[in-house]
């Protein structure tokens, strides 16, 4: 029997990446998916593919949740699964940042988050309870050079995950909140993050060239690996887990090594 039959899933940033690797898994596994986005096309289209509910949603825009999560309910009538996955990356040295961009990633990567949760977990109670799945990053677990920005919205959702999954606790509603951090994912997001340079010039980093030299299993991930430890907070199979990380990154923030050459 598939793991999440019968069970109704939410997806932001659903279109690419690892928010589309956790469409395809979650409904693999037998759950009806809403995806949401702002690429219409492919978000359409993926949508169209499993089954599912395709939204446009800008999840910063508060105004637009309502009647995202109302779409939900009226397609499938409850909802029992959220995975909070829609970010941004601007990786750059914090001098060289500028507020409108540091505010937009905080909206993206924890606003975006906050909405999500605020919004769902209504409904969720309505419908017996579920799993929140928060995707934060090895970068909300230790710090780096040029990430100071992406860090920290990324280590925001680390905790608020661990504060709202003790408010349901208490609560009593039977929904679980935890974290999941992925390290270097061979996704667009790389196409989008460059890494500036003293000489001005903006250089696209490789997630290929930093798993093989930075991850300690020698290689990048890629997205179905997380989608998969997705599945498994989605699933009952983690039903005593909630204001926990689930890392996924290749032993990166264990430790190093030195390669024999």
């Amino acid at each position: 029997m598939p793991q999440l039959e019968n069970k109704v899933a939410l997806i932001t940033g659903g279109a690419s990446g690892i928010g589309a690797a956790c469409v395809r898994t979650l409904a693999h596994e037998g759950a009806k998916v809403a995806v949401t986005d702002i690429d219409d096309a492919a978000g359409a289209a993926l949508a169209e593919k499993i089954g599912g509910l395709y939204l446009h949603l800008d999840v910063t825009d508060e105004s637009a949740w309502p009647g995202a999560v109302a779409a939900v309910e009226k397609k499938f009538g409850r909802l029992d699964i959220l995975v909070a996955n829609a970010g941004i990356a601007i990786f750059c040295p914090i001098l060289d940042m500028s507020l409108a961009d540091w505010r937009r990633q905080n909206a993206v990567n924890i606003d975006g988050v906050f909405l999500a949760a605020k919004h769902c977990i209504p409904l969720m109670r309505r419908s017996g309870g579920g799993s929140i799945i928060m995707m934060s990053s090895v970068a909300g677990l230790r710090g780096s050079a040029n990430l100071a920005g992406y860090s920290t919205s990324k280590g925001a959702v680390r905790l608020f995950a661990k504060s709202l999954a003790m408010e349901c606790a208490g609560a009593g509603d039977n929904i679980r909140v935890n974290s999941v951090h992925p390290g270097i994912i061979l996704t667009p997001i790389w196409r989008k993050a460059t890494e500036q340079q003293g000489t001005g010039q903006n250089i696209p980093l490789d997630p290929h060239e930093i798993g093989r030299t930075g991850v300690p299993l020698g290689a990048a991930a890629e997205p179905e690996e997380i989608a998969n430890g997705v599945l498994f907070l989605a699933s009952d199979l983690s039903r005593h887990m909630t204001g926990s990380e689930l890392v996924i990154d290749g032993g990166m923030t264990a430790g190093s090594i030195r390669r024999r050459t």
